[in-house]
């Protein structure tokens, strides 16, 4: 692996224990403005501090995030589904790699639809984007996407998706968390980052699935509406990463979520 490769990868997994605490703010490229992502720039900005790297569509990047933020920027790069359209599966590369380097990326985004009506198409656009990153340096992150049709997050269906990801040359890939998640980390071959999905019913809900994931194996998390659609968002995350970097359970991160939110409230 190249030393830019190298060290645009150690900027979103830290060296010190190769974890992450990604934030996905992603949505609108096939959800539109939902809620709490109508106004990007105003969700994002208190979060920012408290992320070791955002994954934003290029809109979001050059409209709603200062030019001079310290965040590693790992671009959305595929597209051109909707919410609304034939198929989510049916997705391309929306974004070019010489795109990507003017945003100063320090990783590229791709989602994949294993088991998809469209899913030789987008295991070929993960493939084109890798020789493409490998080219100038830049890893790609492979999304285990799952569309309407494909309900089914169990082990074996997530196992094989990573480890196709990781077989077609992805540098890290972002999941599922699920049950005997542990057998997924250890055929993946890459780091894995746990997707949060459709917000969860309470804050605490994710944080035992971040740490679960994290004790079978995940190397980070990836979160987008299990925060910024949270009441406390930024107390979220702070035990969020409490999770991911003190090495913080469930009941710990549940008890520093309680005492920033009634600081908070005392403060008011």
């Amino acid at each position: 692996m190249d030393w830019g490769m190298k060290n645009r990868l150690a900027r979103i997994l830290r060296p010190a224990d190769g974890h992450t605490v990604m934030l996905a703010v992603d949505h609108g490229y096939f959800l539109g403005p939902i809620s709490r992502l109508e106004r990007p720039a105003e969700t994002i900005e208190p979060l920012l501090p408290h992320a070791d790297a955002l994954m934003p569509a290029r809109g979001v990047v050059r409209n709603c995030i200062e030019a001079a933020a310290d965040i590693p920027i790992v671009l959305r790069v595929s597209g051109g589904n909707s919410i609304v359209g034939e198929d989510l599966s049916k997705e391309d590369i929306t974004t070019s790699v010489e795109e990507a380097i003017r945003l100063n990326a320090s990783a590229m985004a791709l989602s994949i639809y294993v088991g998809g009506k469209y899913e030789h198409q987008t295991l070929v656009n993960l493939s084109r984007l890798v020789d493409e990153g490998n080219r100038y340096g830049i890893p790609v992150l492979a999304v285990t996407a799952v569309g309407k049709e494909l309900a089914k997050r169990d082990a074996r269906y997530l196992g094989l998706a990573c480890r196709i990801a990781a077989e077609l040359g992805a540098s890290f890939v972002k999941t599922y968390y699920c049950e005997n998640f542990e057998k997924v980390a250890n055929g993946s071959l890459v780091p894995l980052v746990i997707a949060g999905g459709p917000k969860l019913d309470t804050v605490y809900d994710a944080f035992r699935i971040a740490h679960e994931a994290m004790s079978a194996g995940a190397a980070g998390v990836d979160f987008g509406r299990n925060i910024w659609q949270a009441e406390n968002p930024v107390a979220t995350v702070r035990a969020v990463r409490a999770i991911v970097h003190d090495e913080a359970d469930a009941k710990a991160a549940g008890e520093l979520y309680d005492e920033l939110v009634g600081g908070s409230k005392k403060k008011k």
